[in-house]
């Protein structure tokens, strides 16, 4: 995976919001709680738990927005991961929350 930064095109405004989220990979793998601190219609910016193993491609469950979003890593700094939307998903009926 490079490192290449995710900026926003000129289209795109970042929105800086602070909306909990949650990192689903399937049915056998804990969620990880997140917070979403930014975010335009083609991505978002991810505060994680430092030392989260965060696999490249998943579904962002954001609960405000009653949307899971898939989701690609674009790049990894620290506690914070910024992913590319690759579309919607419906809500996987085996989380919870």
């Amino acid at each position: 995976m490079t490192a290449s930064a995710w900026q926003p095109t000129d289209r795109e405004h970042r929105r800086r919001v602070l909306k909990r989220a949650s990192i689903l990979v399937d049915v056998d793998t804990s969620e990880i709680a997140c917070t979403v601190r930014n975010q335009t219609e083609g991505g978002a910016e991810l505060q994680v738990p430092l030392g989260s193993s965060v696999p490249d491609e998943f579904l962002l469950y954001v609960p405000l927005d009653r949307t899971a979003y898939a989701c690609a890593v674009r790049w990894r700094r620290n506690d914070r991961i910024g992913v590319r939307f690759m579309g919607t998903a419906p809500k996987p009926h085996w989380h919870y929350g």
